[in-house]
């Protein structure tokens, strides 16, 4: 069916009168602090014991605003016998937030959930220089990230935790049927003791 000519500015035209009818509300900003949106992208936290210097942060942020330096140290093997691992070991994380957009592709990349959204918003500096916020304080922006909303309880459980559940359950039985081994191992059946005559014996 064809829209019928003038719909779209007869639509527009309505939203515009509701919006004059309503009474204009002034934010008293700084005295008030606004009252926002649960996934207000304000500026990005870093959770740094989750970061493996994996740098796809980096490689993946369109604006190149992500500076990574890390060195390798040497890990001792875990049991004797075993050979020494080299891992990486965090030396800066910096995001220079006068180039950054905000897309967040940093955060949806990052495989070790290192990165989070904070609402928080005031961090202007007069020196352009100054928005570019090394580790430390992206640390101290990690502790106003909100916490995830609740999960619907109509939806499907995640198939992470379900796979979690199962082995946990099959571990379970496992060890359940390890104990009931051991315990007819060490309390088995009385059987006839052979030092004792049998009923055939004299």
């Amino acid at each position: 069916m064809a829209p019928i000519p003038g719909s779209g500015l007869a639509k527009g035209l309505a939203v515009t009168l509701r919006t004059m009818t309503k009474k204009t509300v002034t934010e008293q900003y700084p005295d008030t602090q606004p009252d926002l949106p649960p996934r207000t992208r304000g500026v990005i936290g870093l959770f740094e014991e989750n970061c493996t210097v994996c740098m796809l942060c980096a490689r993946e942020c369109p604006d190149w605003c992500i500076y990574i330096d890390s060195h390798k140290e040497t890990v001792p093997a875990a049991a004797p016998g075993g050979r020494e691992r080299s891992r990486n070991v965090l030396d800066r994380f910096a995001i220079d937030f006068s180039l950054c957009m905000y897309c967040g592709i940093c955060i949806e990349v990052c495989p070790f959930d290192a990165l989070f959204w904070s609402p928080e918003f005031e961090y202007a500096e007069t020196d352009i220089h100054e928005l570019t916020h090394e580790r430390d304080k992206l640390r101290e922006w990690m502790w106003t990230v909100p916490a995830p909303p609740a999960l619907d309880p109509g939806a499907e459980e995640p198939k992470e935790i379900a796979a979690a559940r199962k082995a946990a359950e099959k571990l379970a039985a496992t060890q359940a049927a390890a104990q009931a081994a051991q315990s007819d191992l060490a309390d088995p059946a009385d059987p006839a003791d052979p030092t004792e005559p049998s009923e055939g014996q004299s």
